[in-house]
């Protein structure tokens, strides 16, 4: 029996249709891991200085439990009207990385007004709400307002050395510019009281200044809390 050659073209044809068509399923994997540690061990991490009313550091673990990552800051409970409070050091915000860290802009997120100012800078124990008693100040966050733009430095830590019990002011000589971090053991937390001045893209770490500046009228009297948050980027991976 004879195949008409057009029924033939037409059967290769479906093949090669077919085969274009047809889908092809794999499956491959990899492996990964990473570790989850504490604030102030990670590689930007957070550590205390300044105490809350209560006589323990700001920066401090959520609920006093231990194995709890979780750290918040405990401002006080004593504030009212017409008040206004500085927290020099509130916590600091070290560089673990090695390579720098650029902090562009802050934040804050509440169901409230924050009545909050914050601010970078590099002196410890100084008021960075002006120039004056600090050269290094950064205006970062105006009760609900960005100050320091998006697209914007405001400050840059420099390379970190991967160790969490020290910081440093300046990283070209880690031997001689080395801060102590130490634990906390109330707080459970990492902190520095040591009043070496911070200076950007020298120093690995920076001090950051809450504060609460309440109005003669208040949104409303109780619990104030939020969320704030600090932006980062790199500029570079090596």
């Amino acid at each position: 029996m004879k195949v008409s050659k057009k029924l033939t073209v037409l059967a290769v044809l479906f093949l090669i249709v077919n085969l274009v068509l047809a889908t092809q399923y794999a499956i491959t994997r990899v492996g990964y891991e990473y570790y989850i540690l504490h604030p102030s061990d990670a590689n930007i991490r957070l550590i205390g200085s300044d105490n809350s009313s209560d006589g323990v550091r700001i920066l401090r673990i959520i609920d006093s439990n231990t194995t709890n990552v979780g750290v918040y800051l405990r401002l006080g409970d004593k504030f009212s009207t017409n008040q206004v409070t500085h927290f020099s050091a509130a916590f600091g915000i070290v560089n673990e990385e090695n390579f720098t860290v650029n902090i562009t802009h802050i934040n804050v997120t509440s169901l409230n007004h924050t009545y909050m100012k914050i601010w970078l800078h590099g002196d410890r124990d100084a008021n960075a709400n002006s120039t004056v008693t600090d050269s290094t100040t950064v205006f970062m966050w105006n009760n609900n307002t960005v100050v320091n733009a998006s697209n914007t430095t405001a400050w840059t830590l420099a390379p970190g050395n991967e160790n969490p019990n020290n910081m440093c002011y300046n990283y070209t000589d880690r031997t001689n510019c080395s801060i102590n971090t130490t634990w906390d053991e109330t707080a459970h937390v990492r902190y520095s009281i040591n009043d070496t001045n911070a200076n950007t893209t020298l120093s690995d770490f920076v001090w950051v200044q809450v504060t609460i500046d309440i109005p003669e009228t208040a949104d409303s009297i109780g619990l104030h809390e939020g969320l704030i948050w600090i932006h980062l980027e790199s500029d570079s991976l090596s």
